[in-house]
């Protein structure tokens, strides 16, 4: 008799549940949820109505590990404010924020042969560098020592969408796998692979590893922004007075400058994405070269934000990105409500995964371990595994 393993999901730090998003259209389902932030509880429900039987708010260290049910899959998408190099980098030990990490271990390791065969945890690429890769290490060595054999693989949103958007994710698993040697990992191609990684798992050849034979992913894109910008009315008032646009026309550089201007000359609109930087004590204005977005990022700090250019037949207007053009940026639909407030829904939006993305790994990676695992089972796998594999609940 064939087993059956469901596509169930454990989602800590599960935010306004895009990694949900992502996961759905490849059959799994999530039937636990867990965030501190009530704020993006509120759009994860009103994305997801049936979430108000699963969503619990609370410090992860503080969820109670009998409460969750026994699932197939677990995602972490823990905080990055300590592995970025747009946070203060204290690390995954002694950060405040990124060392929720070990509430998510410690739930696992309280679970014992109940914890999920599967897991995929994600976060941003300063996660490799932090503390000269030492907090890379011990993260992996923490889910080694919980049984997990684990692949890691860096994905870019600008694969998928018009937003540049790097973020390192590892699949750990249980579940009996083929090939488990680093040097597979090695020899991928450098679209999920980047020169960091590959220093990070040379340099950790003794952990536990695995392989996913994964095929290349789309090739970055070159453009796009103009296809997610919302048209807005000229006389709305998102667009900044001529003043606001004086002043900030006069925080770039000439080069960014001379950007503008040649795009205001065109004959048709162009849009452009800028940031505001403190450059050498005084805050600048640097404007995108190219017709695409930079990373979102949550809508709090001086640089958080990020701002729009519309320029074209001898005009300039500038505006914040509204919470729908951020939202196509990270891969959401149109079919999804936004009823928050604008910062509210900038924050969430800027503080999430790329859906396609997530879609992406659960269709090479996720998806095809659990029909391995199956097939394994239809070979007559040995009884000790068997017994094992029985013993967690996933046969």
């Amino acid at each position: 008799m064939q087993p059956s393993i469901p596509l169930t999901v454990s989602e800590y730090f599960a935010g306004i549940g895009l990694v949900r998003m992502g996961l759905q259209p490849h059959d799994w389902r999530v039937v636990f949820a867990n965030d501190i932030s009530e704020k993006k509880q509120e759009m994860y429900e009103t994305f997801f109505p049936d979430a108000v039987q699963h969503y619990r708010i609370g410090d992860v260290f503080d969820v109670d590990p009998a409460l969750v049910p026994q699932t197939t899959l677990a995602t972490c998408s823990f905080p990055c404010v300590d592995l970025s190099l747009a946070g203060n980098m204290n690390g995954i030990v002694k950060g405040s924020h990124s060392s929720a990490f070990w509430g998510f271990i410690k739930i696992l390791k309280t679970q014992g042969e109940s914890a999920p065969p599967l897991l995929l945890v994600e976060n941003v690429p300063g996660w490799l560098h932090s503390n000269k890769g030492k907090d890379f290490r011990i993260t992996l060595q923490a889910l080694n020592d919980l049984g997990y054999a684990c692949d890691v693989i860096v994905l870019d949103a600008l694969r998928f969408t018009a937003q540049s958007r790097l973020r390192v994710f590892v699949i750990g698993t249980k579940l009996p796998v083929g090939l488990t040697t680093a040097e597979l990992i090695l020899a991928r191609p450098p679209s999920l692979l980047s020169d960091r990684l590959k220093k990070c798992v040379i340099a950790n050849k003794d952990l536990c590893w695995f392989y996913n034979d994964l095929p290349k992913p789309p090739p970055l894109r070159a453009s796009g922004l103009s296809e997610i910008v919302e048209r807005l009315p000229e006389d709305d008032g998102r667009w900044w007075s001529t003043t606001e646009v004086t002043r900030h026309l006069a925080m770039m550089k000439e080069a960014h400058r001379a950007r503008v201007d040649e795009l205001v000359n065109g004959s048709r609109f162009a849009y452009r994405t800028f940031f505001r930087r403190i450059r050498e004590g005084q805050q600048r204005v640097e404007v995108r070269d190219d017709e695409l977005s930079g990373c979102l990022r949550t809508a709090v700090g001086g640089s958080g934000k990020q701002f729009l250019i519309r320029a074209g037949q001898g005009s300039i207007r500038m505006r914040v990105m509204t919470p729908r053009e951020y939202a196509r940026l990270q891969g959401v639909p149109d079919t999804y409500p936004i009823s928050v407030n604008g910062v509210q829904a900038l924050t969430g939006f800027g503080d999430a995964v790329c859906v396609p993305v997530i879609s992406w790994i659960a269709q090479h990676a996720l998806n095809p371990l659990i029909n391995d695992s199956t097939q394994l089972y239809e070979r007559d796998l040995p009884n000790a595994q068997l017994f094992l594999l029985e013993q967690r609940g996933i046969l």
